[in-house]
């Protein structure tokens, strides 16, 4: 499944170093729901809404996010087309409820290295082939 999961990262890779603008110019302003988590082993994991999973990049260096029945604040970075990193994150600490996916996305949220935005998507990439976060817009 790895080979599986690093053949589809290549094979989004040309279409994000086609776009010329650094990475974090295009992700400025917008929001995105989670779709599916797919790790390395074949795991996936679908939220029971997606609207309970989002990321809203407010500007350059500054995200929030809703991971369930918390909210956070925190840093991301993208030093070239494609590279996304983020930073200390910052949430509330309420109880989810059991099946909640709080657990899994906050402990991914340090791994993402890397992102495409593909056929109206963000796909965000965990580094050692850790696994895929897809995202579709967020519309209010």
């Amino acid at each position: 499944m790895k080979t599986v999961l690093f053949a589809l990262f290549l094979g989004f890779l040309p279409h994000a170093m086609v776009a010329g603008e650094t990475g974090s110019t295009e992700l400025i302003g917008t929001s995105w729901k989670l779709v599916k988590i797919a790790y390395g082993d074949d795991t996936i994991y679908k939220p029971d809404d997606p609207t309970k999973y989002t990321l809203t990049f407010q500007d350059e260096t500054q995200v929030a996010t809703r991971i369930d029945c918390n909210r956070g604040y925190g840093t991301w970075k993208s030093s070239a087309p494609g590279q996304l990193e983020f930073g200390p994150m910052t949430t509330t600490q309420t109880m989810c409820p059991p099946g909640s996916l709080y657990g899994l996305v906050i402990h991914d949220l340090p791994n993402f290295r890397s992102y495409v935005l593909k056929d109206g998507k963000l796909f965000l990439f965990m580094m050692a082939d850790g696994g895929i976060y897809e995202f579709e817009p967020l519309t209010k």
